[in-house]
């Protein structure tokens, strides 16, 4: 067998050359493909880190009202949870969250509209997992208060308890029912800045919270550890606003005011989500 005439002249030396100069290359760009793994690897490990978001709602209303802020916050890869509130006190409720929260791994962030800002507060007392409290047009409620006493921090009023209707349900405690806000109240206490076609189909599939929810005094707040944010909607006709703004004083609270309804949420869901983005990024 002959071999061309270039080989042939090809010392051993420069053949081992160039054979460990092929294997340097082959090692390379093995080591590039295994780094590159690696990378991609971690990716979604460092996009897992992202706090899980649990939304909670207030009375009169239901988990839907946060689905556009829901949607705002996956696309930016937040784990969320609009959490259904059973509206039956605050001390069976906050018990009711705290055993949710217990089922979510890595850390938390709690949302709270209303007197779902009650709840947060109570259940999140304790909690390592809880990096921040996001109120939105909501209760931060100190202890021993309640909700209808909050109503009137700073000099304010609301006319809330003024326009429910209180209906019985079985196994209720003496004095205590149902109560909702009256429909044809609906869209001027809840919701004026929203259309009343919609206002009207919100006050008809409003959920009721016992009556009893609005005197039942607060725990712990959780403010007290835990860093706040307080979204203050300067045009709410349930929970007035110089209330909120005490609360949000109160509880040291990173404080937007927002020219919106009591469903801030609602008519502000951007602004709501990069809100509990900021709370997020600030921790």
């Amino acid at each position: 067998m002959s071999f061309p005439l270039q080989f042939r002249r090809t010392t051993p030396g420069v053949l081992l050359a160039a054979f460990l100069l092929v294997l340097a290359t082959v090692l390379v760009g093995s080591g590039q493909s295994s780094q590159a793994a690696a990378l991609e690897a971690a990716a979604p490990a460092k996009a897992a880190k992202k706090p899980t978001v649990v939304l909670v709602h207030g009375a009169f209303a239901d988990a839907s009202g946060w689905n556009d802020v829901t949607s705002r916050l996956q696309k930016q890869g937040y784990p969320v949870y609009a959490w259904s509130n059973p509206l039956r006190g605050l001390s069976t409720d906050a018990a009711y969250l705290r055993d949710f929260l217990s089922t979510i791994k890595g850390k938390v962030i709690l949302v709270g509209h209303s007197y779902g800002g009650a709840v947060i507060t109570e259940a999140s007392t304790g909690n390592k997992s809880v990096e921040s409290l996001v109120y939105v047009a909501a209760y931060a409620l100190a202890k021993g208060e309640n909700v209808a006493a909050a109503n009137e921090l700073g000099g304010g009023h609301s006319s809330v308890v003024e326009n429910i209707v209180v209906r019985p349900y079985p196994g209720a405690p003496k004095g205590d029912g149902d109560a909702m806000v009256k429909p044809s109240k609906f869209h001027d206490i809840f919701a004026q800045d929203l259309p009343r076609s919609l206002t009207k189909v919100m006050g008809a599939s409003q959920r009721p919270a016992a009556l009893s929810s609005l005197v039942i005094p607060a725990g712990e707040p959780g403010w007290k550890t835990i860093p706040s944010y307080f979204l203050v909607a300067k045009n709410d006709h349930l929970i007035p606003t110089k209330a909120q703004d005490a609360m949000a004083k109160r509880a040291g609270a990173t404080t937007k005011r927002v020219a919106s309804s009591h469903v801030l949420m609602m008519t502000h869901p951007k602004v709501t989500a990069d809100f509990i983005v900021r709370a997020d990024r600030q921790r």
